[in-house]
């Protein structure tokens, strides 16, 4: 039997490459999103014939979801092993224009909602004595962000910490908790956000390899933090970034 993978926020962008890694791999894979058409799409587009693959609505907002869709994909795959906190909203807000509305629907969506998902799923995997999850975190979070929001950055950066604590909860428990932090990848969501011209002056002056990331390879790189072999990593932030930021 296949281990089996949520992946929350999939339906486009990273989310997708990385359900699509996980399913390549060999996984399982419960293809999530708060669009549950959006989602249906993908599963469909990742798998056609439908094999070791499934799709519904999660609204990361709500924990009756997370267990609600822990429930469903332990009921499509037979059991479920592996976590990945994707869901995000990312605005570009300037820092002076931000509302109280729009900070705490950002810090709701992608903080509290990865809170929620390491709580749900840490739980279930402790007391199974297995699994893995991995939260997907930001630059942004780590230099104070570039072209992000500050709500955005702020967010990322609260995951980096919530990783650890997680990490150091659930390591005696047989489960590991990773980060993975990338810079700005060549994905559409990227292209729309930053003007041509701006995204242009960032890759020639603040990317020292002078690209933009590849999402399939944070896509493999979650694979390989997903897998048994892994187990000896934990609490880790995975810089992807081009140079922008080294430690």
């Amino acid at each position: 039997m296949a281990q089996g993978a949520l992946v929350t926020g999939a339906a486009q962008g990273l989310g997708k490459a990385i359900a699509a890694a996980l399913h390549r791999a060999g996984y399982a894979v419960a293809v999530t999103d708060v669009r549950e058409e959006a989602a249906l799409a993908t599963a469909r587009e990742i798998a056609p014939s439908g094999e070791r693959i499934a799709a519904f609505g999660l609204d990361v907002l709500k924990k009756d979801d997370f267990v609600e869709g822990l429930a469903r994909a332990v009921a499509a795959f037979g059991g479920v092993d592996v976590l990945v906190n994707n869901a995000a909203m990312t605005p570009t807000t300037p820092v002076m224009d931000i509302t109280a509305e729009e900070f705490d629907t950002v810090t709701a969506i992608n903080q509290r909602g990865t809170f929620f998902g390491c709580q749900v799923f840490g739980r279930h995997f402790a007391d199974q004595g297995y699994g893995r999850i991995i939260n997907m975190a930001s630059l942004a979070g780590q230099n104070g962000g570039t072209a992000s929001g500050a709500h955005y950055a702020s967010s990322k950066g609260a995951i980096l910490t919530m990783t650890k604590i997680f990490a150091r909860q659930l390591a005696p428990s047989g489960v590991t908790v990773n980060a993975v932090a990338p810079g700005p990848m060549d994905l559409p969501s990227v292209r729309a956000a930053v003007p041509p011209d701006k995204l242009a002056a960032i890759i020639d002056t603040m990317i020292p390899v002078k690209s933009l990331g590849d999402a399939g390879f944070v896509a493999d790189m979650v694979v390989h933090l997903a897998s048994r072999e892994a187990g000896f990593v934990t609490g880790a932030a995975w810089d992807i970034n081009g140079g922008i930021f080294m430690r």
